[in-house]
C-alpha cells in the first residue's frame, strides 16, 4: 500500500478541508504513480490534473494554475529541478506550493530540490494516507494574513507575499516568505530551530536542520546578509536595526 508499488489501496473518507476544491497537479513519468495519486486525491475532493513529463507539466501549469504541484524529481528530458526553476520565473505561480516526490533520498538531491524552490521533499514509497496528510499540511499554508510588517528599510506584505526592501520589490517562494514573516513577527527575538520547523513546516512534515539553512541562505542572497542573524547553537533572529 505505498506509492512506488502496484495494488495500492485508496482512501475512502472524504476530507472537509479538501472541499474548497484546491487544485493539485501531478507531474510524474510513471503512469501507475500518476493514476494512484490522482485517484486517491480525487476521492478526497481535490481538483486533479496530471502530466507525464516536465514539458507537458509546464504546458498544463499555464492552463490549470494549480495550488499544489506534486513533482517527480527524476524525469527524462526535463527533470523536476528544471521544472521548478521555470515555475519560479512565472509571476502568477510565485505562490504555488511544490512538493517533490522521488525515490532518491540522498542529501544532495533534497538540497537541490529545496534550493530550486521546493517546499517539501517526499521519498518513495509513501502510503496514500501519509501523502494525504502531507497535502493537507502543505495546502494549509495558502491563506496569508492581511498583516503588514513595516521596519525602517523593509516592509513585509503578508497579503500579497511581497517584500519591499530599500524600494526594491521581491516576490519570494512560499517557504522563504513564511520563514521571513515568522522571524519578523518578533524582531530581535531568537527562534530556535525546532520552533521554526514547527511553525513553518508543521509538526506532521519531517524535514531537517539543513532545510532551514538552505532557506536562510537564499533569503540572505536576496535581501542582504544583515537581515537574518545566526545565533550559534540556538537558531535565528530577524534584525530590525
Amino acid at each position: 500500500p505505498e506509492f512506488g508499488f502496484k495494488n495500492c489501496f485508496c482512501i475512502k473518507k472524504k476530507c472537509n478541508f479538501a472541499a474548497r476544491m484546491h487544485k493539485v497537479l501531478i507531474i510524474d513519468d510513471e503512469p501507475d504513480i500518476r493514476e494512484i495519486i490522482s485517484y486517491n486525491l480525487k476521492k478526497e475532493g481535490y481538483d486533479v490534473a496530471t502530466a507525464a513529463d516536465g514539458k507537458a507539466g509546464i504546458a498544463t501549469i499555464q492552463k490549470f494554475v494549480p495550488d499544489l504541484i506534486i513533482l517527480d524529481m527524476m524525469m527524462p528530458g526535463m527533470d523536476g529541478v528544471e521544472v521548478c526553476h521555470h515555475i519560479s520565473n512565472v509571476m502568477k505561480l510565485q505562490n504555488v506550493v511544490i512538493c517533490f516526490l522521488s525515490a532518491r533520498s540522498e542529501d544532495f538531491s533534497q538540497v537541490a530540490a529545496l534550493e530550486a524552490g521546493g517546499d517539501d521533499y517526499i521519498t518513495k514509497p509513501i502510503t496514500p494516507r501519509i501523502l494525504s496528510t502531507k497535502v493537507k499540511s502543505l495546502l494549509r499554508r495558502l491563506t496569508p494574513s492581511e498583516q503588514k510588517l513595516r521596519f525602517e528599510h523593509i516592509e513585509i506584505n503578508r497579503d500579497q507575499f511581497l517584500v519591499t526592501k530599500d524600494n526594491e520589490e521581491h516576490v519570494l517562494p512560499k517557504k522563504e516568505f513564511e520563514l521571513l514573516a515568522l522571524l519578523a513577527e518578533k524582531p530581535n527575538v531568537v527562534f530556535d530551530r525546532q520552533m521554526i520547523l514547527d511553525k513553518v513546516w508543521g509538526n506532521d512534515v519531517v524535514v531537517g536542520d539543513r532545510t532551514i539553512d538552505v532557506h536562510v541562505r537564499k533569503l540572505r542572497e536576496k535581501l542582504g546578509d544583515d537581515i537574518i542573524k545566526t545565533i550559534k547553537g540556538v537558531g535565528y533572529k530577524f534584525d530590525s536595526n
